[in-house]
């Protein structure tokens, strides 16, 4: 039992040492695209996402979310309409 505690505290301060680090850094707009894509596709990494909800801003996930589906629209549109052409 006190090895699974050791291991729990330890990985406990490893995350702790990580985060002021991040802390105050941006999430700039390429990082938010690849976050929404990965998110979409279910393959989003935890750090990332711990990244995303530390530092990134609602407003900038919704609108890539939408440019995201509206690429994705646009371009099932254009492979539809290639393979009926």
């Amino acid at each position: 039992m006190s090895n699974t505690t050791h291991e729990i505290d330890s990985s406990k301060s490893e995350n702790n040492n990580s985060q002021p680090e991040e802390k105050g850094k941006k999430v700039s707009f390429l990082q938010t695209m690849g976050s929404v894509v990965a998110a979409s596709f279910g393959v989003q990494s935890k750090k990332n996402k711990q990244r995303d909800f530390q530092n990134g801003s609602f407003a900038s996930f919704v609108v890539g979310a939408l440019i995201f589906t509206v690429l994705f629209v646009a371009v099932l549109l254009l492979v539809v309409n290639l393979v009926l052409n």
